[in-house]
């Protein structure tokens, strides 16, 4: 969603929108306020508000016995061993937000800062980091009216949390910097004005407790999660695809493979969705008919089937590598969803023991661990469908498919040794494989020690987060690029004998050609992406499936 489509008041059409209690918070309501514009509010529970309260009282008392408390009335990070006088807490928060104003990069896109901005609100909410509640309803209000930090993204090392980039959040809380509104970035101050917003002056601790936390990595991890979900679901369909184009075996699929003889959670889902996908299908053949057409050796000599009774690995294979991504989304949400949901400033406040704790749960180590193995996961689906393209186009591997699936003209067509088809599509999908899989060096590996050597274990889950993210987005391109081609040989086998499938090519028909000459098609592979990322490429598939009453094809 464009910046320009969050202006202006947005409460009116957002119904209940996303409560934020700081316990319940989903991936899919930071999708859905990130992407979709829903409404946020603080919620109304006394426990949330009097814990809010109670912290903020105890961080006064704690300050008034005049002892040392971290990043409160000391300095932080390896400054820690330098005390202030209570009456110099608050201007400390000013220089707190000053001297990390220094990330660097392109600005993090709305939907990105929106959803970080939703993360950090929730975070703050649960009794423990001392923050007025007035702070986040702003937050929350900015949200509510297309008001967005302008974050930029790089220069975060994920262990004192994404320190820079979250001072940009705490800076337009007070009307400085910059933020994205009606499509435009703008001083933070005129922005807040036009929405009749009035920015707030911080409050010991409060600097610290919107800064030092993991909501920038968690919000962008969160949203490439969501992606990856789906692109999952849409790998699945490729692969039950693939196998009709290229009239292949069913029984890879079987549940005796997967639920009996390797029940991996993700693996068995893949196979289920492939199969349920295949029913009905009159390209993909079962392991009896590739058998029966083999027939049977009559002497104890040596002969050449005359057909194959086993797919290549890209086809038979396909649920060991996306039900790996499955698997990974299941246990990486867990942990994105506990983040989401943590406290994870420093020091917080314990109301029970009526103490403050300094640890470390701005340590990104999860999320940036999550992060790396997703974008492993999601770089390997591209692999996967990759090579399953390239038995597609290839007149040496699909059967009686065109060359690179190029029109199916007469002989003596002045036209016919012209058209190349998706040879072009073919470079392009193996292009964007190969800078997907370059991306998959883990960003956990490269801790650096800086900060004085008081930062000297960090998680650099920030980058981690970003560089799953654009890898999602590669793949997503690559994805698209194979689902053309398979809509290609689908209309070159006849749609008609398609299975459940029919219900993704006929999406990808309303909006794309069959390619009945050669011509551009970059804007077709952003049509499809586009279609994922909106919906309506697997809708139609989903109500069906509804329907049917059947099992769910991927959520």
């Amino acid at each position: 969603m464009s910046a320009g489509a969050l202006g202006g008041l947005m409460s009116e059409s957002n119904g209940d929108g996303v409560v934020i209690d700081g316990g319940s918070m989903t991936l899919e309501d930071v999708a859905a306020v990130a992407r979709d514009g829903d409404r946020v509010t603080l919620s109304e529970a006394d426990s949330v508000r009097r814990a809010m309260a109670e912290s903020v009282a105890l961080r006064e008392e704690l300050i008034d016995s005049r002892v040392p408390i971290y990043g409160i009335t000391t300095g932080f990070g390896d400054s820690v061993n330098r005390q202030i006088p209570p009456e110099k807490a608050a201007e400390l928060q000013e220089h707190a937000v000053a001297h990390q104003g220094v990330a660097t990069g392109p600005t993090l896109p709305p939907a990105g800062a929106r959803a970080v901005a939703a993360v950090r609100a929730n975070n703050l909410v649960r009794g423990h980091s001392a923050i007025r509640a007035e702070v986040v309803e702003l937050l929350c209000a900015m949200l509510n009216r297309g008001v967005t930090p302008a974050i930029p993204e790089q220069a975060s090392v994920g262990a004192s949390g994404d320190l820079a980039q979250l001072s940009y959040v705490a800076a337009a809380l007070t009307g400085d910097r910059e933020v994205q509104y009606e499509g435009e970035e703008r001083p933070a101050g005129e922005a807040l004005a036009d929405v009749d917003l009035d920015p707030v002056t911080l409050e010991p601790k409060e600097a610290l407790a919107l800064m030092n936390g993991t909501a920038f990595m968690t919000g962008i991890g969160a949203l490439a999660a969501v992606d990856a979900r789906r692109l999952a679901t849409l790998a699945d369909v490729c692969t039950a695809m693939a196998t009709e184009a290229l009239g292949g075996i069913t029984s890879p699929f079987h549940p005796f493979i997967h639920d009996e003889a390797k029940p991996h959670d993700g693996q068995v889902r893949s196979a289920r969705n492939v199969r349920w996908l295949l029913e009905g299908s009159d390209l993909a053949q079962p392991y009896e008919r590739a058998v029966d057409e083999a027939g049977t050796i009559d002497d104890d000599g040596y002969r050449e089937l005359s057909v194959s009774i086993q797919d290549k690995y890209s086809l038979r294979c396909a649920p060991h590598f996306t039900g790996v991504l499955w698997d990974s989304l299941d246990w990486a949400t867990d942990w994105l969803e506990t983040e989401i949901n943590s406290s994870n400033d420093n020091p917080l406040f314990d109301l029970d023991s009526r103490g403050v704790f300094s640890g470390g749960n701005f340590a990104g180590g999860h999320v940036a661990l999550a992060m790396d193995s997703l974008t492993t996961a999601v770089a390997s689906v591209a692999d996967l469908l990759d090579r399953q393209l390239e038995l597609v186009v290839d007149e040496k591997f699909n059967g009686d498919l065109t060359p690179n699936l190029a029109p199916d003209l007469p002989e003596d067509h002045p036209k016919r040794a012209l058209n190349h088809g998706f040879k072009g599509m073919q470079i392009a999908c193996s292009g964007l494989t190969a800078e997907a899989l370059n991306l998959c060096t883990p960003m956990t590996a490269f801790s650096r020690s800086t900060e004085a050597h008081n930062q000297d274990k960090v998680s650099m889950g920030a980058t981690a987060a970003r560089q799953a993210r654009d890898v999602v987005e590669i793949v997503e391109r690559a994805a698209a690029i194979h689902l053309l081609a398979l809509c290609q040989a689908a209309d070159l086998r006849g749609p008609e004998r398609l299975g459940r499938t029919r219900r993704v090519y006929d999406a990808v028909r309303e909006e794309v050609e069959f390619l009945d000459e050669d011509r551009r098609m970059d804007r077709d592979v952003e049509a499809v992406q586009a279609m994922l990322h909106d919906g309506r490429l697997l809708a139609d598939l989903r109500a069906d499936l509804a329907d049917a009453g059947d099992v769910p094809v991927g959520e």
